[in-house]
């Protein structure tokens, strides 16, 4: 099963921390979530002047070293463990199209150095780990993945990012009462909006938008 967690800050909600058997339950959640936007706001997006919006079924995923080479053979010079930047996010949404002609992919398997100490390893390599990113139109619109369950390990982790365990021990303690694999991404709905319909800014998405400088109405 799966449950709202709460909203973030700004404009940012997050969908789910799923308790699911796997992370691959909690993906393909996701992954029919965006599916459905997509075709219960069909004819709505007519009235806006964008590119119909394309989507594979099943939805793409692609490994994270498969994003990075189609980068290196456009050009991009990057080491297997280097996170994206903005503009090869970017490039890399219109490699993913014009190869496979889809608007949403899913990056899965990120190098575990550039996620939190928290995130679960690949289990069959110690360079990847159980964490993902899905895209529209060549942008982000979710970051997730399968969080440490185990408090062995999470310690492990943490020590490891140099992190004072003292300030984060209820943290893992409240893990010693036991705890399931669990897996989870954080989606602002009004972004996969200003994504879907192809606007020039994310407040045309919300009715009352707030930002540093607008609290009212």
């Amino acid at each position: 099963p799966l449950f709202r967690s709460g909203f973030g800050d700004e404009h940012t909600g997050a969908l789910s921390r799923g308790n699911g058997r796997h992370r691959r339950n909690v993906c393909a959640h996701i992954q029919r979530t965006a599916r459905s936007i997509q075709t219960r706001t069909g004819d709505r997006a007519k009235q806006f002047p964008v590119e119909p919006f394309k989507f594979l079924e099943p939805s793409l995923r692609l490994n994270y070293a498969e994003g990075v080479e189609m980068l290196r053979e456009a050009g991009v010079e990057m080491d297997d463990e280097d996170d994206l930047t903005t503009p090869n996010e970017k490039l890399l949404g219109r490699l993913v199209k014009e190869k496979y002609d889809t608007d949403f992919y899913m990056l899965d398997k990120y190098p575990l150095a550039v996620r939190p100490f928290y995130t679960m390893p690949d289990p069959n390599s110690k360079k990847w780990s159980n964490s993902y990113d899905m895209f529209m139109r060549g942008e982000e619109i979710l970051s997730g993945a399968q969080r440490i369950h185990e408090p062995g390990l999470l310690t492990e982790r943490a020590k490891l990012h140099e992190i004072d365990l003292e300030k984060i021990k209820s943290y893992i303690d409240s893990f010693r009462y036991g705890a399931p694999p669990h897996a989870g991404g954080g989606i602002g709905l009004e972004r996969v909006l200003m994504f879907y319909l192809g606007l020039d800014n994310i407040r045309k998405t919300s009715m009352f938008p707030r930002d540093p400088k607008r609290i009212t109405p």
